[in-house]
C-alpha cells in the first residue's frame, strides 16, 4: 500500500512543481527522503526502479505539455520546416523553432558543467533547501524590476532566449526551478511574463525528453524490469500527467493578473523549512 500512495504523491509533486516555479527536483529529493523517514527504513542510493519511475513520471509531465501546446508545436515545426526550405526566418514560429533548438544545446552544455554537483546533492536535501531559498529570491527580484520597466515586450528575442537557457542549464541543480529561472530570467531580460512563461514551457519539451527519459534510460537494469510493478509506476505516471495539465492551464491564467512573488515566498519558506528539517534529522 506504501508503495501506491509513493507513486501517487510523487506523481502529484512532479505535475505540480515542473510547472510552476517551486522546483521538482527539489520537491522531489525531500518527498523521497520524507517517504523513507516516515516509512522508517534507511534512506538506500538510487535504484533501477527509482530511475524508471522518475523516468515515467517526467513523461507524464511531458505528455501534458504536448497536450496543452500541441497546436503551437504543430504551428512551430511546420514554420521551421519552411523555413529551412526557402530560407526564409523571418516568421516568428520559425525563430521560436531555431531559438529551441539554440536554446537546447546552450541547456545541456551549462547542465554537464553542473552534472556532478547536481548528482551529489540529490543526497544533501539540507543544501537542496538553501537553493530554493535562492530560487525565492531570484523571483522577487524578478518581479522587482519588471515592476520597474514600462516597456516590456511580448514576445521572446534571441537574446532573451539564450539568457532563459543558461538559466534552463542552472536549473540541472535541484532546489533551481527550471520554470522559475528560466520566467524570471526571461523577465530580467524585459519581457512579459506570460509570453516568458509558453516559451519556458515549449523550451522544456526537448530537455524533459532527453535529461529525464533519454539519459537515464543508461542507468536501468534492464533485466529487472519485468518485475517492477507497471501498474503502479502507470497509475503515478498518469497522475503526474493530469496534475500537470491542470498546472500549466492554471499557472498561465495566474500570471496574466498576477506577479510570481507568491512563489517566491513559497520557496524562502519551504526551503528555510528543509534546511533546518533536514539539518537536524
Amino acid at each position: 500500500m506504501l508503495g501506491l500512495i509513493k507513486v501517487i504523491v510523487m506523481g502529484i509533486v512532479q505535475g505540480l512543481s515542473e510547472f510552476l516555479p517551486i522546483s521538482s527536483s527539489g520537491h522531489l529529493v525531500f518527498t523521497s527522503h520524507l517517504i523513507q523517514i516516515i516509512s522508517g527504513n534507511p534512506i538506500p542510493e538510487e535504484s533501477s526502479y527509482d530511475t524508471v519511475l522518475s523516468m515515467m513520471l517526467h513523461i507524464g509531465t511531458l505528455v501534458a505539455v504536448f497536450i496543452f501546446f500541441w497546436r503551437e508545436v504543430v504551428e512551430i515545426w511546420n514554420a521551421l520546416i519552411k523555413g529551412i526550405k526557402t530560407k526564409d526566418y523571418s516568421d516568428y514560429n520559425t525563430k521560436l523553432g531555431l531559438y529551441i533548438i539554440l536554446g537546447t544545446i546552450i541547456t545541456v552544455f551549462v547542465a554537464m558543467i553542473f552534472k556532478d554537483s547536481a548528482e551529489r546533492l540529490m543526497e544533501s536535501p539540507a543544501v537542496v533547501g538553501v537553493l530554493l531559498m535562492v530560487t525565492g529570491g531570484y523571483l522577487w527580484g524578478a518581479e522587482k524590476f519588471s515592476d520597474s520597466i514600462k516597456d516590456k515586450s511580448d514576445k521572446v528575442s534571441l537574446k532573451t532566449a539564450i539568457i532563459m537557457s543558461i538559466a534552463q542549464g542552472l536549473a540541472a541543480l535541484p532546489g533551481f526551478s527550471r520554470s522559475g529561472w528560466t520566467i524570471a530570467s526571461g523577465m530580467f531580460s524585459k519581457t512579459e511574463r506570460v509570453a516568458c512563461a509558453r516559451y519556458s514551457f515549449l523550451l522544456s519539451i526537448p530537455i524533459i525528453l532527453g535529461a529525464s527519459v533519454v539519459y537515464p534510460l543508461k542507468e536501468v537494469n534492464m533485466t529487472e524490469l519485468l518485475s517492477y510493478n507497471w501498474l503502479y509506476i502507470l497509475i503515478g505516471t498518469v497522475v503526474s500527467a493530469i496534475v500537470g495539465y491542470i498546472c500549466i492551464k492554471y499557472f498561465l491564467e495566474f500570471l496574466g493578473k498576477y506577479s510570481l512573488r507568491v512563489f517566491a515566498y513559497y520557496c524562502i519558506v519551504a526551503g528555510f523549512i528543509a534546511s533546518l528539517l533536514f539539518t537536524f534529522i
